[in-house]
């Protein structure tokens, strides 16, 4: 009879990057070590097995996210690629990331006051006028609009890399509509019914809590001060590629699920309309960017928000979540400055960095990406999900040649970055480890407290070699393990 095939027989070369669980070819990290040594005895049909059975697990439940194409005639509806091997994080390590999260999203929440009423940080020069102002998320109708407890972001998704040293780096602040909330928290699942010896031999952070702490700070910030306010979800509806995450969500926190159609404004007031009458809602967490929210005040042919949101939202009877003209503080642009915020309104220095970044309305730093476009990766400063991206290090002449042309054109619309050697990851493909480029997205709830949920998203890109995590362009997810020590 012959010995069945262990899953690896030998660990991947990690270098030149900085590798999650092997510091070289024979040596595992730590915190890795009894991972590791369970995936090492695992058989190639039992892992395949349980693999398939994700698959289906996934697909039985609905977890799936819609890709667009421009080559396709139709979008492409699929689960998210799921990867078996855990992403793990030291108590120590991560200790360090949740208080360098919470000041930058205390900063942003101030930054986001300030600018819609005194202006301080733009009237002592710290941030360009103009950037602000003529920025396409700048909301005029929000200023001197009071707003409850001045918490502008309730919830939070920042994008964190690692360099080949395995230094920590924010990349993105999301705080418009972050998404990803399902995937965390199904990840957690997946890995617990098809891999329970994996997750109970570890001692990880307990992540179910978040969501109570996320529905309490939704109630917190009801304008009426019911002790049990209702709450809704707005949603575009099931076309929209995160309508999974928005019906799970509503789902957990039994909150309503509502699409603009289901909400009416009757003196200044907004109601959900149901088969027992009208009720009147107190916070809405909206899944749906400003232009669409409310087509008397922004785009005039929505058909997905609520005609008078707003006036209602003015005369203080509804919040809404995350509040209107957030992004401004997310622009690619802006983005550049939060260390100075951080410096400015809290007077620290920032504990996470910042990826180092050129702005090209500049002369000077426009000519030298210009002149080292083949090593930048660049971006346009109001979109997301890996949409407007230029990665120099792969591009071709051509796509070299045209993101030339529109950084010429128009300079205000794009930024650029060096090219980070981003971190690696073990994953499972054809019964052999091999190594994928991650990130993080960690989700900040601001509350009574600003909280950070302990672990986040692990994105992966799947391609190998590609830099591009983003599920929108075809990544796929990890668990993600914080430890208890």
């Amino acid at each position: 009879m012959s010995k069945p095939e262990n899953l690896v027989t030998t660990p991947y070369d990690p270098r030149p990057f900085f590798d999650e669980m092997f510091v070289n070819s024979y040596s595992v990290r730590s915190h890795y070590q009894n991972v590791f040594l369970q995936f090492m005895s695992m058989k190639a049909g039992n892992l395949s097995k349980r693999q398939t059975a994700t698959m289906k697990r996934m697909m039985e439940e609905g977890i799936t996210f819609t890709l667009y194409s421009p080559d396709q005639a139709e979008a492409l509806e699929r689960t998210i690629p799921f990867d078996p091997i855990p992403r793990i994080i030291p108590r120590d390590e991560w200790l360090k990331l949740e208080r360098g999260l919470q000041q930058r999203v205390k900063a942003l929440n101030l930054f986001l006051k300030d600018i819609y009423h005194d202006q301080c940080i733009l009237k002592d020069g710290i941030i360009p006028r103009k950037m602000v102002l003529s920025n396409c998320y700048f909301r005029p109708e929000m200023m001197r609009l009071s707003i409850p407890n001045d918490v502008y972001v309730t919830v939070s998704g920042i994008d964190l890399i690692r360099d080949e040293h395995g230094e920590y780096f924010v990349l993105e602040d999301n705080l418009r509509s972050p998404s990803g909330f399902s995937y965390l928290y199904k990840s957690r699942s997946i890995m617990t019914h098809l891999f329970p010896e994996l997750v109970f031999s570890h001692s990880i952070q307990d992540i179910e809590h978040s969501l109570n702490v996320f529905l309490s700070a939704l109630r917190r910030l009801s304008p009426s001060g019911k002790s049990d306010p209702v709450i809704g979800l707005l949603t575009p509806g099931c076309y929209n590629s995160a309508y999974f995450e928005h019906t799970f969500l509503a789902q957990q926190m039994g909150i309503q699920l509502v699409e603009g159609h289901d909400l009416v404004v009757i003196d200044h007031k907004v109601y959900i309309r149901g088969i027992k009458g009208l009720r009147q809602i107190d916070v809405l967490y909206r899944r749906i960017d400003d232009d669409f929210l409310d087509p008397l005040a922004f785009d005039p042919n929505s058909m997905l928000g609520v005609a008078g949101i707003m006036n209602a939202y003015r005369a203080g009877n509804i919040n809404i979540v995350n509040a209107p003209g957030t992004g401004v503080a997310d622009d690619k642009a802006i983005y550049a400055y939060v260390p100075d915020m951080i410096r400015y309104y809290l007077n620290e220095e920032p504990i996470l960095n910042n990826v180092p970044t050129y702005i090209l309305s500049r002369p000077e730093e426009r000519d030298h990406v210009l002149q080292h476009l083949d090593e930048m990766v660049v971006k346009e400063t109001s979109l997301s999900g890996g949409y407007g991206m230029l990665i120099g290090p792969s591009a071709s002449e051509s796509e070299l040649a045209d993101f030339r042309l529109k950084i010429i054109a128009n300079p205000d619309r794009y930024i650029a970055q060096p090219t980070i050697q981003l971190s690696r990851a073990p994953v499972m493909m054809d019964g052999q480890m091999a190594a994928r480029h991650i990130d993080l997205r960690a989700f900040v709830i601001a509350g009574e407290s600003i909280q950070v949920i302990p672990g986040g998203l692990t994105r992966v890109a799947l391609k190998e070699g590609s830099l591009v995590v983003n599920s929108s362009q075809g990544g796929g997810c990890k668990d993600t393990w914080v430890t208890h020590s």
